[in-house]
């Protein structure tokens, strides 16, 4: 693993500036001691601490680009452990790189090795961060060709769009959203995540359903209590403290169809259903930034 209390480039420029200036006012012997001090922090040679301390102490472009440390095996084993990992950000997956080849090699995910285990322990953020986009271009490249617009959706024409405010101070404004966890490729069918989050106070309700048809759905409200108070007058559910005014989904169609919008007014009386405007995607900021 990578030593924590290594100082990084720009860090080390930024101490020395500082030292410089101690450097400079101080006498011959108190010189020597400074020396002696930079050259334990910065872990530089004593002959190049004085000569920045001599000179300019700025951090010039390299002139001659330096060979490539990690190879094709360092890629495949980040774009593995990236997509084990649920495609996290660099900063998150990469303290985890060793710890995760350790038990994948096991299942046969990836072909171990020292020296490759050493690699992925010193390798930076910023590299990481390299190799994931250069991962997701060589994905987007495999995509086909986009398809044309698609047509509108008759059912949301009867359904106001609004946005809930987000100062919104009476519980029961649910934003409902649908999460993807199919990775690159959307083919097939996948688990889901339906999530609703009320925008008052928090409260969230989650519930995993395969794929996105209207049985799956209409399953997902059916075991969401908060969406769906079967038999309840006043709108409330055990664990529930209070009623469900409203439903404020974004124009996906697995939400918007004959089927599903016939099952909310039929079960879930009495609360109202709206929707968020079309590429607004901050009209269900809570459902996107709480989830």
């Amino acid at each position: 693993m990578p030593n924590e209390d290594k100082m990084t480039i720009d860090e080390r420029y930024k101490y020395l500036r500082i030292m410089q200036k101690k450097y400079r006012k101080a006498k011959r012997k108190e010189r020597s001691q400074l020396l002696d001090r930079m050259e334990e922090v910065t872990g530089l040679h004593r002959k190049s601490v004085i000569r920045h301390m001599n000179g300019s102490i700025v951090r010039k472009p390299r002139d001659k680009q330096r060979g490539e440390t990690y190879g094709p095996d360092v890629d495949d084993a980040v774009r593995v452990i990236s997509e084990s990992c649920d495609y996290i950000c660099a900063e998150r997956v990469t303290p985890n790189l060793v710890w995760m080849a350790e038990q994948l090699a096991p299942h046969g995910e990836l072909q171990l090795s020292p020296l490759l285990l050493e690699k992925l322990g010193c390798i930076s953020v910023s590299t990481v961060r390299r190799s994931l986009k250069k991962i997701e271009q060589l994905d987007q490249c495999r995509l086909p060709r986009r398809k044309g617009p698609k047509r509108p959706n008759r059912v949301t024409r009867n359904i106001p769009m609004k946005r809930i405010p987000w100062k919104e101070q009476q519980p029961g404004h649910f934003e409902v959203d649908l999460v993807h966890h199919s990775g690159h490729s959307a083919a097939g069918d996948y688990v889901h995540t339906v999530q609703a989050i009320d925008v008052a106070t928090g409260w969230s309700e989650r519930v995993a359903v395969l794929g996105r048809s209207q049985p799956a759905m209409e399953d997902a409200f059916r075991r969401i209590p908060a969406l769906a108070p079967l038999g309840a007058p006043r709108r409330e559910v055990a664990g529930l403290p209070f009623p469900v005014l409203e439903i404020h989904p974004d124009n996906g169609g697995e939400f918007f169809n004959d089927h599903l919008v016939r099952f909310w007014k039929d079960v879930i009386k009495g609360v109202h259903l709206s929707r968020s405007r079309p590429f607004q995607k901050n009209d269900n900021y809570f459902v996107e930034h709480l989830s």
